[in-house]
């Protein structure tokens, strides 16, 4: 598989992953899982660490797989498709669990366009504690209302 179809592939699969989390958040965490990532919403441990995090480790266990998959088995886009999961995670990460929720203290002072956009469809999606309601947004895709 020559460099630009692996490209391709690993580009796709990062733009996928982005439907793959706002479903996932939709449909997953906010249905049948709630249960999971109740404690994202509702603080009432003292941890560091949330049962929400599970999610994370599903989908490393998923881009890992397919990194076995290209190097066991040559399943050659395996390599390209568990690095965009992977840099998806990673950005994602970032993006979310470090500038949004400030699991570390960075990036507390960002006040352009797009961080007050995202700051701001993320707290309307906090807004609701519960399972239902919960309006999602992908990290790359927001409704431009939220961009004033």
């Amino acid at each position: 598989m020559s460099l630009i179809v692996q490209l391709l592939v690993f580009i796709t699969t990062f733009l996928v992953m982005e439907f793959m989390a706002w479903f996932t958040h939709k449909y997953v965490m906010h249905g049948f899982l709630w249960s999971i990532h109740r404690d994202h919403h509702k603080k009432n441990h003292k941890s560091w660490f949330e049962r929400n995090d599970l999610f994370f480790i599903f989908y490393a266990v998923v881009s890992a797989g397919c990194v076995i998959l290209w190097g066991e088995y040559q399943f050659t886009p395996g390599l390209a498709i568990g690095l965009g999961i992977f840099a998806y995670g990673l950005a994602y990460f970032f993006v979310h669990d470090i500038f949004i929720h400030q699991r570390f203290k960075l990036w507390r002072n960002a006040n352009n366009r797009y961080a007050r956009g995202v700051r701001r469809a993320h707290k309307m999606h906090h807004k609701h504690l519960d399972k239902a309601h919960g309006e999602c947004f992908g990290m790359l895709w927001v409704p431009m209302k939220y961009f004033k």
